[in-house]
Protein backbone atom coordinates (compact mmCIF):
# COMPACT_ATOMS: atom_id res chain seq x y z
CA UNK A 1 0.00 0.00 0.00
CA UNK A 2 2.83 2.18 0.60
CA UNK A 3 3.89 1.48 -3.27
CA UNK A 4 0.65 3.70 -3.95
CA UNK A 5 1.21 6.16 -1.36
CA UNK A 6 -1.17 4.78 1.53
CA UNK A 7 1.19 4.68 4.87
CA UNK A 8 -1.07 4.03 8.22
CA UNK A 9 -0.88 1.13 10.45
CA UNK A 10 -4.31 -0.65 11.37
CA UNK A 11 -4.64 -0.99 14.92
CA UNK A 12 -8.24 -2.99 14.61
CA UNK A 13 -9.38 -6.10 13.28
CA UNK A 14 -13.20 -6.07 12.79
CA UNK A 15 -15.43 -9.14 11.59
CA UNK A 16 -19.42 -8.83 10.56
CA UNK A 17 -21.39 -11.74 9.92
CA UNK A 18 -24.64 -11.40 8.52
CA UNK A 19 -27.11 -14.18 8.47
CA UNK A 20 -29.66 -12.68 5.63
CA UNK A 21 -29.30 -11.92 2.27
CA UNK A 22 -30.03 -7.77 1.85
CA UNK A 23 -28.80 -6.90 5.44
CA UNK A 24 -27.71 -3.35 5.74
CA UNK A 25 -24.92 -2.05 7.51
CA UNK A 26 -23.66 1.70 7.26
CA UNK A 27 -23.44 4.29 6.43
CA UNK A 28 -20.66 4.73 9.22
CA UNK A 29 -17.74 6.82 9.83
CA UNK A 30 -16.04 8.22 12.92
CA UNK A 31 -15.59 11.58 13.74
CA UNK A 32 -11.98 13.45 14.06
CA UNK A 33 -9.93 13.06 16.30
CA UNK A 34 -11.22 9.20 15.88
CA UNK A 35 -11.36 9.06 12.19
CA UNK A 36 -10.75 5.96 10.75
CA UNK A 37 -9.64 4.38 7.52
CA UNK A 38 -10.63 1.08 6.70
CA UNK A 39 -9.25 -1.83 4.27
CA UNK A 40 -12.03 -4.28 3.71
CA UNK A 41 -13.02 -7.69 2.33
CA UNK A 42 -15.33 -10.35 2.25
CA UNK A 43 -13.71 -13.57 3.00
CA UNK A 44 -17.48 -15.84 2.57
CA UNK A 45 -21.01 -14.66 0.83
CA UNK A 46 -21.01 -11.38 -1.14
CA UNK A 47 -21.95 -7.59 -0.32
CA UNK A 48 -22.36 -4.33 -2.67
CA UNK A 49 -19.88 -2.45 -0.71
CA UNK A 50 -20.36 1.56 -1.17
CA UNK A 51 -18.86 4.67 0.04
CA UNK A 52 -19.81 8.42 0.24
CA UNK A 53 -17.68 11.23 0.01
CA UNK A 54 -18.08 13.73 3.49
CA UNK A 55 -15.35 15.53 2.98
CA UNK A 56 -16.96 19.10 2.48
CA UNK A 57 -14.07 20.60 0.75
CA UNK A 58 -13.57 17.63 -1.74
CA UNK A 59 -14.88 17.85 -4.77
CA UNK A 60 -16.47 14.56 -5.16
CA UNK A 61 -18.31 16.26 -1.67
CA UNK A 62 -21.89 14.01 -2.03
CA UNK A 63 -20.90 10.80 -4.38
CA UNK A 64 -20.42 7.28 -4.01
CA UNK A 65 -18.56 4.76 -5.07
CA UNK A 66 -19.92 1.15 -5.09
CA UNK A 67 -18.09 -2.39 -5.52
CA UNK A 68 -19.44 -5.78 -5.32
CA UNK A 69 -17.08 -7.63 -2.82
CA UNK A 70 -17.21 -11.65 -2.85
CA UNK A 71 -15.22 -14.64 -1.41
CA UNK A 72 -15.06 -15.71 -5.05
CA UNK A 73 -13.72 -12.59 -6.28
CA UNK A 74 -10.66 -11.70 -3.94
CA UNK A 75 -11.47 -7.49 -4.17
CA UNK A 76 -10.51 -5.20 -1.33
CA UNK A 77 -11.72 -1.43 -1.00
CA UNK A 78 -9.62 0.75 0.54
CA UNK A 79 -11.65 3.45 2.41
CA UNK A 80 -10.08 6.43 3.34
CA UNK A 81 -10.34 8.80 5.93
CA UNK A 82 -13.29 11.05 5.47
CA UNK A 83 -15.77 8.59 3.56
CA UNK A 84 -18.85 7.20 5.21
CA UNK A 85 -18.80 3.35 4.57
CA UNK A 86 -21.51 0.51 4.13
CA UNK A 87 -22.78 -2.46 2.90
CA UNK A 88 -25.39 -4.51 1.62
CA UNK A 89 -25.29 -8.34 1.89
CA UNK A 90 -25.74 -10.13 -1.75
CA UNK A 91 -25.89 -14.00 -0.36
CA UNK A 92 -26.86 -14.94 3.15
CA UNK A 93 -24.40 -15.78 5.59
CA UNK A 94 -22.02 -13.44 4.27
CA UNK A 95 -18.94 -12.40 6.79
CA UNK A 96 -17.24 -8.92 6.35
CA UNK A 97 -13.57 -8.52 7.51
CA UNK A 98 -12.13 -5.25 7.82
CA UNK A 99 -9.24 -3.40 8.97
CA UNK A 100 -8.83 0.25 10.81
CA UNK A 101 -6.48 2.78 11.72
CA UNK A 102 -7.96 3.65 14.72
CA UNK A 103 -9.91 2.11 17.33
CA UNK A 104 -13.66 2.01 17.59
CA UNK A 105 -14.95 4.86 19.79
CA UNK A 106 -18.83 5.00 20.12
CA UNK A 107 -18.29 8.79 21.15
CA UNK A 108 -17.05 9.62 17.67
CA UNK A 109 -19.38 7.70 15.61
CA UNK A 110 -21.62 9.09 13.07
CA UNK A 111 -23.86 7.95 10.16
CA UNK A 112 -25.92 9.11 7.19
CA UNK A 113 -29.01 7.26 6.18
CA UNK A 114 -28.74 5.41 3.59
CA UNK A 115 -32.08 6.26 1.87
CA UNK A 116 -31.23 9.42 1.32
CA UNK A 117 -32.40 10.77 -2.08
CA UNK A 118 -29.41 13.29 -2.27
CA UNK A 119 -27.06 10.21 -3.01
CA UNK A 120 -29.46 8.71 -5.59
CA UNK A 121 -27.75 4.79 -5.11
CA UNK A 122 -29.00 2.52 -7.09
CA UNK A 123 -29.04 -0.46 -4.67
CA UNK A 124 -29.45 -4.36 -6.14
CA UNK A 125 -32.95 -4.92 -3.49
CA UNK A 126 -35.74 -2.49 -2.79
CA UNK A 127 -35.52 -0.83 0.49
CA UNK A 128 -38.07 -2.45 1.79
CA UNK A 129 -36.25 -5.36 1.36
CA UNK A 130 -33.32 -4.34 3.19
CA UNK A 131 -32.59 -5.55 6.88
CA UNK A 132 -31.34 -2.81 8.83
CA UNK A 133 -31.05 -1.98 12.52
CA UNK A 134 -32.89 1.09 13.93
CA UNK A 135 -29.48 2.46 14.76
CA UNK A 136 -28.80 2.93 11.29
CA UNK A 137 -32.56 3.87 10.36
CA UNK A 138 -32.16 6.61 12.53
CA UNK A 139 -29.30 8.13 10.81
CA UNK A 140 -29.64 11.89 9.90
CA UNK A 141 -29.24 12.69 5.78
CA UNK A 142 -26.25 14.30 4.38
CA UNK A 143 -27.46 17.89 4.61
CA UNK A 144 -27.84 17.66 7.87
CA UNK A 145 -24.47 16.49 8.79
CA UNK A 146 -22.41 19.88 9.11
CA UNK A 147 -19.24 20.11 8.32
CA UNK A 148 -17.27 17.35 9.95
CA UNK A 149 -14.47 16.71 7.87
Amino acid sequence: MADVGIDLDFVQDNLSFSVERGTFRGFHFQKPPRAQAKLVRVSRGAVLDVVVDIRRDSPTYGQHFGVELSAENGRQIFVPVGLAHSFLTLQPDTEVLYKASEFYDPEAEGGIRCDDPSLDIDWPLAMDDFMINDRDRGWPDLASLGEIF
